[in-house]
């Protein structure tokens, strides 16, 4: 949508005021709502795998009928229903497959497919809303959204083969030897003897435990900090470049971002630290507003935009501990991953609103946003640390007095 506003999606739309940023928001109401919901309905499945690839069949076909305003604002709302599954579900499948310490850089690995659409979907987009306005009788925008549902349709079909199942269910792509080993990796994992198969027990204590909704409010502003994501191409063209390259420009701090995500993620892993390498990205992404807010010179505004997307390996890694930290109950760690992600893509919803035209070309108002709602999130983390360190101390003490071997120990 951010790409399609540089092409007219505004105007055909004829929409004013904040009914754009409405647009953009509304998805994430639908998001929110179904990610708790399809996370528990995911674990108790057999095949995930055609349930995520059904839900991205859907999501393409609602990604090809944008249409007038208000029917626009119903189908978004209904495409982040269905969107919802996938992220909270490919995470959770991620930790039935990977130990604590392999998290770190498959999530990573995950994670790039978003910072790659950033920066070769901006390439994508400029070759379409540059070549093919008034084909056929439809405008450049529209011609983005098809092209973009029907590439999604074919990747969602081939999904149902290429997507895996749990460890536990049969598969055409592993041997019965590879199958075997991967269910026990990850009985190594369980710290509990009985482990809890109530459907609903893992909600509830999901639920109950505060760690939960701390973690899901850091996340929330974080996100909310990272909400320049969705009007990447709008900051890039406030230097003054036409459309076309405006779009291209969006790519190489994409790439850059995508690049360094990896590099942290592993080293994350390999020390076995979230909370600085965490911490680390933020700082650099604060460092981005602040030059952003401190000129209009294209070279240091475009800077600025390097430094902005190596915010976004924080969430990846941020992620990862939530699925450590919860990681003695399976169905457990599922809700509580569908809930943490329910709260933190919430603040997509409000930080919509963090970028009003009025506030251009500078937006610094909107940086401003953004650095508070950064180092909230991050004082949030710290605290969250410190707590887990008590933990791992009381765990340490307990285990001294008893003459017992060393337990499970959350990572720092």
């Amino acid at each position: 949508a951010s790409a399609a506003r540089l092409h007219g999606l505004e105007e055909d739309l004829a929409m004013t005021g904040n009914q754009f940023n409405t647009l953009t928001s509304i998805l994430y109401v639908g998001y929110l709502l179904m990610q708790a919901p399809s996370n528990m309905i995911l674990h108790c499945m057999k095949r995930p795998s055609l349930y995520l690839s059904s839900c991205m069949i859907t999501w393409a076909a609602i990604t090809m009928c944008m249409s007038p305003y208000h029917t626009a604002l119903i189908l978004r709302f209904w495409l982040g229903f269905v969107e919802a599954a996938f992220f909270p579900g490919a995470i959770f499948l991620l930790s039935r497959w990977y130990k604590r310490n392999e998290l770190g850089l498959r999530t990573a690995l995950f994670y790039c497919g978003s910072s790659i659409s950033n920066a070769f979907g901006a390439l994508i987009a400029s070759g379409i809303l540059g070549g093919l306005d008034g084909k056929l009788g439809f405008t450049a925008w529209r011609w983005l959204f098809f092209v973009e549902g029907a590439l999604t349709l074919v990747v969602a079909v081939c999904a149902v083969w290429a997507l895996p199942d749990f460890p536990s269910t049969p598969s055409f792509w592993l041997l019965a030897d590879e199958q075997t080993l991967a269910k026990r990796r990850m009985e190594e994992e369980v710290i509990a003897k009985i482990e809890h198969e109530e459907k609903t027990s893992g909600l509830l204590e999901a639920l109950m435990d505060w760690r939960v909704w701390w973690l899901g409010v850091a996340l929330h502003l974080m996100l909310s900090s990272m909400s320049f994501t969705m009007f990447f191409p709008t900051l890039s063209a406030t230097m003054g470049y036409s459309a076309t390259t405006s779009l291209l420009l969006c790519a190489p701090p994409w790439i850059l971002g995508t690049a360094t995500s990896f590099v942290v993620a592993r080293h994350s892993d390999v020390t076995g630290d979230r909370f600085w390498h965490i911490a680390g990205p933020l700082l650099v992404g604060i460092a981005g507003f602040i030059l952003a807010i401190s000129t209009m010179n294209t070279v240091v505004r475009y800077l600025s935009l390097f430094f902005m997307t190596q915010s976004s390996v924080a969430y990846i890694i941020a992620v990862t501990w939530a699925m450590n930290t919860f990681s003695q109950s399976h169905s457990k760690r599922a809700a509580a991953i569908a809930l943490i992600n329910t709260l933190a893509t919430s603040g997509f919803i409000s930080s919509s609103y963090f970028w009003p035209s009025s506030w251009g070309p500078s937006y610094v108002n909107s940086y401003l946003v953004c650095i508070l709602t950064n180092v909230v999130s991050i004082a949030m983390l710290w605290v969250f640390k410190g707590h887990l360190s008590r933990c791992n101390d009381a765990a340490e003490a307990e285990e001294q007095a008893l003459g017992l071997p060393e337990g499970f120990r959350y990572l720092l």
